[in-house]
Parts: structure tokens; C-alpha cells; sequence
């Protein structure tokens, strides 16, 4: 082992914390991320920076609340002006690779719009438009044969091997390899092909792609053949792999679509068990009354029991799916001889409800279904299985991953490492904060949700731009949130204490440049 690492950091797409035996799912069977968690620390209150795909993974590249960096949610983009910590790494003698969904740019071509708040004049934006591209995730990019030339270093990435969107209907380099490999790709593609099955869970698709030709199974092998070429390199790698499952839609390919059964899943928290609902439930409430889903498949919805039955037995078949390539990919590690010097990193972007309030996807509601991640740091220094209780946030991986690399972080850098904390100390945090950005008007708001939520040892505070109503929940006597205490007359010294807090947490938000050594 030597003193500078290299870093396998795997991460899924709306997969939330207890969505893995390690962290006590009664049936998703999860052995290979289990091990990882045998042998390193895991996380129980590791929360994301915001509970939406974009935004977050900014938040991990730069250390950064969306606030901040600017990618407040989907179909905005990174600035390529924008340092990141895989920046750092390679400046630092790091090679760097991303394999799979990145996400910093948009992956649609659906260009993005004005709200009617404002009218624009000959200058658009607060901020000049700068001349770099960022249509490198865009599907036009990859229509040609061949394989797209993926402009790098790429926020830090030097080796690229893209995967955009979702399921069976993934994109970017992928979808240029699976074009290569099935002649009838269009078939396979196509929903009026899906395969027979007996499920009615929207977004329920039985794809006929084979399971060695699904996106998984790729990032897999790029993976591992990114990992056995590391073997004879002198410099140490950060290797990003990306999976963009168990993410919507719900279609595990192969063995995996039955490998589970509905019939084992139970809804442990449904609608009916809040006591006042708050206004973006019983939004969502009414609209399953009169039967209404969303108009576009990205928007929470709620669900009968069965249908989220289905959505957990699915995705559970996704998620097996990613652990057993994550044990390939580990397995090569070891047959390399890099596994004694590889720090493993398995993380979440953020959760989903699936089934919570009897709600399924992700929305305005950020509670820890979709906030909650699972993190789980096995560290060659010591391949020991400790469980942290300490608050972490997205933010506080860039400065970790850069202390472990003995290299030093930029101004501006607002997460805190918890580096302490994988050594059986203390955390770097009393309490955290989480953002919440939405990008149109949903689960009942008029306007676009703003949302800034604090989170302590003890309690869950909501506010609410623009809302004469909030949440306030007790996190130890209350872990499900059935019961809002914000109206609470008995409560109201604690919300006030919290709101402080948050104002607190709200005024720290801003860039920390060097100073004058006269001011200091």
C-alpha cells in the first residue's frame, strides 16, 4: 500500500439507503456491496445536497451547493469554468476516468425556457455566456456510426465512456456499442416489443434486450477493462462508474425481471398513516382520486399497493443486477493486484419514494426517502466494518476523497471532510442542509418549489418559499414523518431555534476567496 491510493467510486441513480441488504432490506440481495461494507465504514445519515440527479452530481463533483455552482436542477448544466475535485486529482499526478452516466450537461435536446417572471432585453442572463460546449450528453452526438470523440479533459476526466438516460433506452457511447452489436437494435428498442408479463406498475417495460447488452453489463465491462489497463500505469486512478439503474423505468433485463416477486414486498408507510398531511400529498392524493398520472414519466406520483409491489420487486432485480457486477469489477481488483491499495466508495445521487406515502419516483417533497443515500468508504488502511452515525452531506465528498489523496482542495469548497469519521471520531457537523430547486410547477404548487430543509441528530425542519406552511418532525420519536409538529404550540421554541439555524446555514452560502494577510 502506498501513501497515494487509487479511488474506485461507484455510484447508482435513485437508489436510497435502505435499499440494500447492508443496510437491513429484508429481501434485496445485495451480497458484493454488502462485502464492501464488511470491510469499510457506513454511513446511516449520509444526505444528499439536493434530492434531484443534476444538481447533486454537480454538488459531488465541486464540493458545492447547487446555490452556488449554478446547476440548480435538471436540464441546466455544469459551467466547464467550474473547478471540480477530479480538477484537483489530475492536476494532482491522477489519471481519472468516468464510466457511465455523468449527467453535468443535458442529456435531451429540448433547449431550455423562460419562466414568465421575467422578460428578457438584449442581454439574456446574469451571467455571460462563455464559449465552451455543452451539448457533449446530447443524443445528436451519438447518431453517427463509430464512436463519438468525447472532447477531454471533461470536468477533470481524461477517459470517457458515456451513458445517457435510463433502462433499456440508455444513450451516448453505449448506444453507439449496442448499435454495433444488434443489427436489429430498433426492435429491441421499440415498447411494442416488450416482452409478456403480468405487470400494470406504470413505467413497468419487459425489455427484450439481452442482459449482457443493457447498459449495466457495459459499464461493467468498460469497467473492467479500464481497471486491468490501470494495472501496469505508475500513477494512482480515480475511476468513476456510474450506473444509471435502479433509476425509472423498471425494466431489469433477463433473469433479473422475476428474480423477485411482488408478493415479498410489503408497503410499510402509506398515506393513510399521516396524520396532516402537508399540501404536496394531498396533492398528489387527489390526483390519484380522479386517476390522473403525470404528463411526463419524470414526475412523483402516487400508487396503488400493488403497483408499488411491483415498482420494489423490479427494482430490487435492478439492483441485484448492479451488485453482480460490482463484484466482477472487484473481483478484478484483486486478480491485478490493486485491490490492497484501491479505496472502494459505493454512493447514491439520491433515493426515491418507492412506496413511502404511498408514492413512487421523486418530487417537491424531500423527505429521507429521496434524501438519504446509502455511503459506504472501504479504505485499505484499514479494511475494518464500523458503522458511522455522524451527519454527512454530498458536499463533504470532495474535500474527503482529497485529504485521503494528501492533495489540497480550491476557494469556494463548502463540504467538510469526514475524514475523522473513518477514524471512529467525530463528525464535521451539527446539523446539515438540504436544497431543493424544482424546475416547473408540481405537487400542487403555483410556482416552482424552493425548499430549504435543515437536518439535525434530533429533528427535520422544511420551509417552504412563498408557503404559510412548513414541516417540523421528531426525528427520534417520529423517524417515519407521520406526525408535522410545525403548527405545534408545544414546538414552536424548537422551530424557532431551527429556522435560526437555517438562516445561519443560508448566510454561509457564498464563495470564500483568499483575503488580504491585512485583514487576517
Amino acid at each position: 500500500m502506498t501513501d497515494r491510493p487509487n479511488f474506485l467510486y461507484i455510484m447508482t441513480d435513485q437508489h436510497r439507503a435502505d435499499g440494500l441488504g447492508c443496510y437491513g432490506h429484508p429481501v434485496v440481495r445485495t451480497p458484493n456491496i454488502d462485502a464492501i461494507a464488511k470491510t469499510g465504514t457506513r454511513f446511516e445519515q449520509f444526505f444528499v445536497a439536493t434530492p434531484v440527479c443534476m444538481p447533486n452530481r454537480a454538488s459531488f463533483m465541486t464540493g458545492r451547493y447547487p446555490s452556488t455552482h449554478g446547476l440548480r436542477y435538471n436540464g441546466c448544466l455544469l459551467s466547464e469554468n467550474a473547478n471540480t475535485f477530479v480538477d484537483v486529482l489530475k492536476a494532482g499526478g491522477y489519471r481519472t476516468a468516468s464510466i457511465g452516466k455523468s449527467h453535468l450537461q443535458p442529456m435531451t435536446d429540448v433547449a431550455p425556457f423562460a419562466t414568465d417572471a421575467f422578460e428578457t432585453g438584449p442581454v439574456k442572463e446574469a451571467w455571460k455566456e462563455d464559449s465552451a460546449r455543452y451539448d457533449n450528453e446530447q443524443p445528436a452526438q451519438y447518431d453517427a456510426q463509430g464512436r463519438y470523440q468525447f472532447p477531454t479533459p471533461y470536468y477533470g476526466y481524461e477517459h470517457i465512456d458515456m451513458v445517457t438516460g435510463h433502462g433499456d433506452r440508455a444513450g451516448g457511447h453505449y448506444q453507439q456499442w449496442f448499435r454495433e452489436r444488434h443489427e436489429n437494435w430498433e426492435e429491441l428498442t421499440d415498447r411494442k416489443n416488450q416482452l409478456e408479463h403480468n405487470y400494470s406498475c406504470p413505467q413497468a417495460f419487459r425489455t427484450p434486450i439481452p442482459e449482457d447488452s443493457y447498459p449495466t453489463a457495459f459499464i461493467r465491462d468498460r469497467a473492467k477493462e479500464y481497471l486491468r489497463d490501470s494495472a501496469s500505469e505508475a500513477a494512482p486512478f480515480f475511476s468513476f462508474v456510474s450506473f444509471p439503474d435502479p433509476h425509472h423505468p423498471f425494466n431489469p433485463p433477463g433473469k433479473y425481471w422475476d428474480m423477485y416477486s411482488p408478493d415479498d414486498f410489503d408497503v410499510p408507510l402509506r398515506y393513510s398513516d399521516h396524520k396532516n398531511p402537508p399540501p404536496p400529498l394531498v396533492d398528489a392524493k387527489a390526483r390519484f382520486d380522479t386517476g390522473e398520472l403525470p404528463k411526463i414519466p419524470q414526475i412523483a406520483f402516487m400508487a396503488n399497493d400493488q403497483h408499488i409491489r411491483e415498482a420494489m420487486a423490479l427494482t430490487a432485480g435492478m439492483t441485484t443486477m448492479i451488485d453482480d457486477a460490482v463484484g466482477e469489477i472487484i473481483e478484478v481488483l484483486k486478480e491485478t493486484g490493486q485491490y490492497e491499495n484501491t479505496v472502494i466508495i459505493f454512493n447514491s445521487d439520491h433515493g426515491d419514494f418507492l412506496g413511502d406515502y404511498n408514492l413512487l419516483l421523486k418530487g417537491a417533497w424531500p423527505k429521507d426517502a429521496i434524501t438519504r443515500v446509502p455511503m459506504i468508504w472501504s479504505d485499505p488502511k484499514d479494511r475494518a466494518a464500523a458503522v458511522s452515525q455522524s451527519l454527512v452531506s454530498t458536499v463533504d465528498i470532495a474535500p474527503t476523497l482529497l485529504e485521503r489523496a494528501g492533495i489540497k482542495p480550491y476557494f469556494g469548497m463548502q463540504g467538510r471532510s469526514f475524514m475523522p469519521c473513518l477514524e471512529g471520531k467525530e463528525g464535521p457537523r451539527d446539523s446539515l442542509l438540504i436544497e431543493f430547486n424544482d424546475g416547473g410547477k408540481r405537487m400542487g404548487f403555483d410556482t416552482p418549489a424552493r425548499v430549504r430543509v435543515l437536518v439535525n441528530n434530533d429533528w427535520h425542519l422544511a420551509v417552504y418559499k412563498g408557503e404559510s406552511w412548513g414541516e417540523l418532525y421528531d426525528r427520534v420519536n417520529d423517524p417515519q414523518h407521520v406526525n408535522n409538529l410545525w403548527d405545534s404550540t408545544d414546538h414552536a421554541a424548537i422551530k424557532a431555534s431551527l429556522v435560526l439555524e437555517l438562516a445561519h446555514q443560508l448566510i454561509a452560502q457564498m464563495d470564500e476567496s483568499p483575503r488580504s494577510t491585512l485583514l487576517a
